[in-house]
């Protein structure tokens, strides 16, 4: 009986279990996201061969109950996104990742006060999308553009957390006036990028040539950046969170003497003190590198219903260097809001506000400067941090304080406070007529705060510590209006724009410097008792503009551009106050053509050419007046009287500086659009230069801004991307850019300019000279040293031995120029693990290494490198290295013997990341969870001696590159982060 029940029991059960299984084989189920991440709402899910099918919800689910068998197969179609087939094979939850279409061509890029499809721009324009940003975390604008697109150079002048970037688009253009683009975001011209959040950014556009950036006349001669902020993209709300931390270090150190080789040294030199008083032995690499710890923390909202769009962010970064007390701290808040009020008329604004602070090194100075990295390569180990009474130590021989009385005896931060944000309103009008307003201002308050301990270090005691208060305000608007028209009849498309721009820039300072502080507990300038120095000034500049631009396309074959802007600009004299910059470019689709095959393994080609004028107007307002200087005071009646000075000569014809540029070039797509291939040649003149150049001394001043002189920039660029493999699992695409620029000074009047002064009086390293390019380094050719005498002899100007060279047997010794530069990136994705690698590289510059002059001149009681182990001691030693010469720079003169080869190779970034599979982050109550790792300048393959190869003591200069004097280099960093998406 009991067994009957049994069997009876089971039987049931059995039952449930194989109408449950039958059950899940009618139901399939799953979630459609865009490459993995974005639901993707609109996907038609479909059995093939069937009518059955479903569309995907807001939330990118389906759920399908009909018609489903082990060898039914789902068809997945979306416009813009390959077509996937999958075969359930029992499968109950297929989860899809669709794949944007290679076929880019009718991506919308966005252009100067508007957008064009992709196939249709006649321009030189590169785009560097989100995707490409989120492969590694970024902290500034310039690292996102960094070896990313061909034509764009980005010089990072030192390592420093508040170091920042200059970017070069299509070579240096100007000698004095600014050589940066002009930044554009979301429709606010900027120069200044340190306030902008990367994480917010979701497109940046460079517009190359001048036909593209000539509709931004006055500011367009340097290329064009535009940046566009994030949107929200879908229905229901998204939340993201990106949360990572990392440690920076120094990737190289310098070998130097220790405390016995020291004592030789000046032993040799013949210094002398009692060295049983000097026993420490300190490491001062050491104690200046530290391992940096920076933590990022990024939240945003965003969606998109019911005609309104929203994206909502705010964040904090904050980042200590790998030298020591260096840091910087940004927290940043941003609004972005778009609003359809009805059909025809639309709002919308961005809002970005940011508090910064950044602690900065002194770097690029001698250690009797106060210059930390070098102070710590030049300051003896036989000595300690503090004195017995608490004050730094010195050099034995002269009153140089260790490095880290500039880093801890100085306390030094800079804060400020920026508004940059806009508001616009779109209304269609006759179907084909669009106006647009735009109102934007860029507001911002920095504030410099200093104070020098006045017990603690020797400058500070002998003047009774200083402190230095300096404001800087800025402020900046924008309106501008645009109509703009377009129309498609035929195989004709027209759009045209029109509109007018105002902008007016505001500048005040007011800077205070106190001295004698009677304690350390007030650090601010009123507890000084002395008022050393103070001022205060303002300025305003204005621009006015009027713009038009027409863009026309016949058969989707034949594409014209036109673009004509005139701008009148306050800085220049009213006789030359306007300038007219337009621009022509013109584009054929051949594969268009009906000798194209549409089976051909060409699917498109475009060839393009174009011609335009650009200007510049970057130089300081009222440089055309004869402006009255202040503080010529003269005693009278036994007091001081306030008393004035001609400061500048006046130039009321002083006009826009203008940059021709002439392009051509194709974009050529093929294999299914796996290979896209763009080129591009171009030539760039830059005539009527803003030079401050010289003025015979019987006008009663030195130099004046003139418009004098003639700049060629040529070159040709490549750029290749690749979709290697592409499968359901698997995924690998490549890219590589390279470019190649020719500087040239065509005429300066038979000017010479040399700029660039070295340590130690030894003169100026940089030479500006027609039939050279800017960048050219500047010295005498070393010959050797003499084994009889140890001095160092040169090559004089006929081919001759001198030991005593003159300024005339100066020579051209480097080009800071490379022959080429290239970045390489590889994206490598098997099943939810990432491998992106981002290589970088700079192959033909030269360096002037100046730190190996202060660290091997042997020319006073500095330390120096081990290099001078090898020096010439006695007659008869052969050797590289001349004899120590205490107080004489001849053996140390600026020279080939310090030319080196700075090319090199980095691995910028290797990221490796996972996607955790749905099936965990389902249960975590999450969209999408990736995990990361990225190494920053892990490896660098170079020949260079110094810290670093990429880096230059003169910053962004124009004319004065390639010198290394003891810079802060880059540094190597590791990263850990997670991405979260609610």
């Amino acid at each position: 009986m009991i067994y009957k029940k049994v069997v009876f029991i089971t039987a049931i059960l059995m039952s449930l279990w194989c109408a449950n299984e039958s059950m899940a084989q009618n139901k399939v189920s799953g979630t459609v996201t865009e490459n993995g991440t974005l639901p993707l709402p609109g996907v038609s899910v479909v059995i093939k061969g069937t009518s059955i099918g479903i569309s995907t919800d807001f939330d990118g689910n389906y759920v399908l109950t009909e018609g489903i068998n082990d060898n039914a197969i789902l068809v997945f179609s979306y416009i813009g996104y390959k077509t996937q087939e999958i075969v359930i094979n029992g499968q109950s939850v297929i989860n899809v990742q669709m794949q944007e279409d290679a076929s880019a061509l009718d991506e919308v890029v966005l252009v100067g006060y508007g957008s064009q499809l992709k196939k249709d721009i006649t321009g030189s324009v590169a785009t560097i999308d989100s995707e490409a940003f989120e492969s590694r975390p970024n902290t500034q604008v310039g690292s996102l553009l960094q070896g990313q697109t061909a034509g764009v150079q980005v010089i990072s002048g030192s390592g420093k957390p508040s170091g920042g970037f200059s970017v070069r688009i299509r070579g240096t253009n100007s000698i004095n006036a600014s050589s940066e683009p002009l930044y554009v975001v979301d429709g606010v011209p900027t120069n200044d990028t340190r306030a902008i959040n990367p994480s917010d950014i979701d497109t940046i556009t460079v517009l190359k040539d001048a036909s593209s950036a000539a509709i931004y006349g006055a500011q367009g001669a340097n290329g064009v950046v535009l940046i566009t902020t994030k949107r929200g993209t879908t229905s229901k709300p998204k939340v993201s969170i990106d949360i990572y931390t990392g440690v920076s270090q120094v990737w190289n150190t310098l070998p130097v003497l220790n405390g016995e080789q020291y004592r030789d040294l000046m032993t040799e030199m013949g210094l002398s003190t009692d060295w049983d008083n000097y026993t420490e032995r300190t490491d001062w690499q050491d104690e200046i590198f530290q391992n940096g710890f920076s933590q990022n923390y990024q939240g945003s909202v965003s969606g998109k219903n019911e005609g309104t769009n929203y994206f909502v962010s705010a964040g904090h970064l904050s980042q200590e260097g790998a030298v020591r007390s260096s840091e910087i701290a940004r927290s940043n808040f941003k609004i972005n809001l778009d609003q359809d009020i009805n059909d025809w008329l639309k709002i919308g604004t961005r809002i970005a506000y940011t508090t910064y602070k950044d602690v900065d090194v002194n770097d690029n100075n001698s250690v009797n400067q106060g210059g930390v990295l070098l102070g710590a390569l030049t300051t003896p180990s036989i000595i300690g941090v503090f004195n017995d009474n608490g004050m730094f130590t010195s050099n034995p021989f002269q009153n140089w304080e260790n490095p880290l009385a500039s880093t801890d005896g100085l306390e030094r931060e800079y804060n400020n406070e920026r508004f940059l944000g806009n508001i616009y309103l779109e209304a269609k009008f006759l179907e084909n007529f669009k106006y647009r307003f735009n109102y934007g201002i860029d507001n911002s308050n920095g504030v410099f705060d200093s104070f020098l301990d006045p017990f603690r270090t020797g400058f500070g005691v002998a003047i009774g510590g200083q402190g230095i208060n300096n404001t800087d305000k800025k402020a900046y608007y924008i309106v501008e209006n645009t109509l703009s028209f377009n129309k498609t009849f035929k195989k004709h498309t027209v759009e045209a724009l029109v509109g007018s721009v105002a902008q007016k820039f505001t500048y005040e300072n007011s800077s205070i410097q106190t001295r004698n502080f009677a304690s350390a507990s007030v650090t601010t300038p009123n507890g000084g008792s002395e008022i050393f120095d103070a001022s205060a000034w303002k300025s305003e500049r204005a621009n006015a503009s009027f713009l038009s631009r027409i863009n026309y396309s016949f058969d989707d074959k034949y594409l014209l551009t036109a673009n004509f802007r005139a701008d009148g600009s306050s800085v220049f004299g009213p006789n030359q106050r306007w300038g007219y910059f337009p621009s022509f470019s013109v584009g054929w689709r051949v594969s268009n053509e009906k000798f194209i095959k549409e089976d051909s393994f060409i699917n498109d080609l475009k060839v393009r050419a174009g011609w335009g004028i650009v200007g510049n107007d970057n130089i300081d307002a009222y440089s055309y007046l004869g402006r009255v200087g202040s503080g010529a005071n003269y005693p009278f009646g036994g007091a001081a009287q306030p008393g004035t000075y001609p400061a500048s000569i006046e130039n009321l014809e002083l006009k826009w500086e203008e940059s021709e540029q002439t392009n051509v070039g194709f974009d050529l797509t093929m294999f299914n659009n796996k290979v896209s291939l763009t080129a591009d040649a171009y030539i760039k003149k830059t005539n009527d230069l803003l030079l401050n150049a010289p003025l015979p001394t019987a006008t009663g001043f030195d130099n004046a801004i003139r418009n004098i002189g003639e700049i060629q920039n040529k070159g040709i660029e490549l750029a290749l991307n690749t979709v290697n493999i592409q499968t359901e699992n698997l995924s690998w695409s490549t890219g590589f850019n390279i470019s190649f620029n020719r500087n040239e000074v065509i005429s300066l009047v038979g000017q010479e300019l040399l700029q660039g002064g070295i340590t130690g009086g030894r003169g100026e390293a940089s030479l500006v000279r027609e039939g050279e390019p800017l960048g050219t380094l500047y010295g005498y050719i070393f010959g050797g040293v003499d084994p009889a005498t140890g001095d160092a002899y040169y090559i004089d100007k006929d081919g001759n031995s001198t030991f005593t060279p003159s300024s005339e047997d100066r020579t051209i010794i480097g080009d800071a120029n490379p022959d080429f530069f290239y970045g390489i990136t590889s994206n490598l994705n098997y099943k939810g693990f990432g491998l992106f690698v981002f290589l970088q590289g700079s192959q033909g510059n030269d360096m002037l290494n100046v730190t190996r002059i202060e660290t091997e001149g042997m020319i006073d009681p500095k330390n120096q490198s081990t290099a001078v182990l090898n020096r010439w001691r006695q007659p008869g030693d052969i050797t590289d290295i001349p004899r120590a010469s205490f107080g004489n720079s001849d053996n140390s003169r600026v020279s080939t013997r310090f030319i080196e080869d700075a090319s090199y190779l980095r691995f910028k970034a290797i990221t490796l990341s996972y996607d955790v599979p749905q099936s965990i982050t389902d249960k975590l109550g999450i969209k999408a969870l990736k995990i990361y790792g990225t190494g920053e300048n892990i490896f660098t393959i170079t020949d260079y001696s110094g810290f670093d190869p990429e880096v230059n003591a003169f910053g962004g200069s124009n004319t004065v590159q390639g010198i290394d004097f003891g810079t802060y280099p880059q540094t190597r960093n590791l990263i850990f982060g997670i991405n979260a998406t609610f």
